[in-house]
Order: C-alpha cells, then sequence, then structure tokens
C-alpha cells in the first residue's frame, strides 16, 4: 500500500481527495488536515510515502510545509494548484518538491502521478512547466526573499529582525535592495509583486 497525506484548506476539495484516493485498491489516505503546520507534524507522525498538499494554504504554504516534511520525513511531495502563478514551480522545485499539478487533474491521472512519486519518479505538468519557462526570473536574492515573505502581512522590520535572526539595520538594507531591484517605492508594493510573480 501507497500512504498518503493529504492537506487542503477546502474542506470540500480535502474531503473529495480523501474520498476518491480512498478507492484505489493500492493507496490508503492516513492522513488529512487543511492547516500547512499540521500538515509537517502529521507527516512526522504517519510517515505517508507521498504527501499531497495544496499550494496557498494557511498559515505558510504547500511549498514551505513541503520543504519542512523534506527536511524531516524521507516522503514524496507533490502540490497541487488551481492557479499556478509564474515562478511558483521554480520556487517549488528549489525547496525539492517532486510533483506539481493542477487541481483540474483527473482523479485517476492523480493516482496515477502518486504512484510514479511513490516509485521515485517526478512530475510536473505540461502547462505549468511552459507558464514558469515563460515567467520573469526572479532578481532578488533568497535572503531577499526571506524577508519578503516574513513581512508579507506587514510585520515591523524589528519583527521581521526577529523572525530571521538579523539585525534590524541588516533587514533595512535587504529592503533597500529590494526596492532598488524592483523598481517599488514600498515595502508593500514588492511583496506584492513577487507574490504576483510567484517568488514568494
Amino acid at each position: 500500500m501507497i500512504r498518503v497525506l493529504v492537506a487542503d484548506d477546502e474542506d470540500l476539495i480535502r474531503g473529495a481527495l480523501v474520498a476518491l484516493l480512498g478507492l484505489e485498491e493500492d493507496l490508503e489516505v492516513v492522513a488529512s488536515t487543511g492547516d500547512a503546520q499540521d500538515a509537517v507534524e502529521l507527516a512526522v507522525q504517519h510517515r505517508p510515502d507521498v504527501c499531497v498538499l495544496d499550494l496557498e494554504m494557511p498559515p505558510t504554504d504547500g511549498i514551505v510545509a513541503a520543504a519542512a516534511i523534506r527536511r524531516r520525513v524521507p516522503a514524496k511531495t507533490l502540490i497541487v494548484t488551481r492557479h499556478a502563478r509564474p515562478g511558483v514551480l521554480r520556487r517549488a522545485l528549489h525547496e525539492g518538491v517532486n510533483g506539481f499539478a493542477p487541481k483540474s487533474m483527473p482523479a485517476e491521472e492523480l493516482a496515477r502521478v502518486i504512484r510514479d512519486l511513490a516509485g521515485g519518479k517526478r512530475y510536473v505538468d505540461p502547462e505549468i512547466a511552459a507558464s514558469a519557462l515563460s515567467g520573469e526570473k526572479c532578481p532578488l536574492s533568497d535572503r531577499e526573499l526571506d524577508v519578503l515573505r516574513v513581512g508579507r502581512e506587514g510585520a515591523r522590520i524589528a519583527a521581521i529582525a526577529r523572525e530571521l535572526h538579523l539585525a534590524e539595520g541588516t533587514v533595512r538594507n535587504y529592503v533597500s535592495s529590494i526596492l532598488a531591484k524592483l523598481g517599488v517605492d514600498t515595502r508593500q508594493e514588492a511583496a506584492r509583486l513577487a507574490w504576483e510573480n510567484g517568488w514568494i
């Protein structure tokens, strides 16, 4: 049996995924949740073979959860999404995600992808891949992206510094560099632009 964890913050989608995957003779859904942090803890507890994670899921997102799971459990991770913004796929692959698929994929196709991932293969939906290739390359460093990601909800410089274990002056320097590279006037504009391009 291939053990599967399902994480999606939409109850209807999550319930449908659990039910449909449960119909497959060789798949067993061992846990489900609507929370990205819970997904990490459940993965550690249940040690699934494959984790199916919604991209946009509070309090972080599916890619952050996938990276955390990868550090703690030898599970494969599959990101599913309704809207793949340019750049998201590159970020997902950078974090070691094994598969990337649209939520519009038929259940039997999703089951096949899960089997492939469990067997050591990778999967990227062709349309998502084409979109990622045509997307604008991110001009920001990983640390600058961390600053935007932590500050996206309006956190103050001091809070960002604490979260990232940096000096406040260092965070201010990163913010100045971000604004210059993106050609915007505020941190909020920079975060919105980075989010729209799938960089954070």
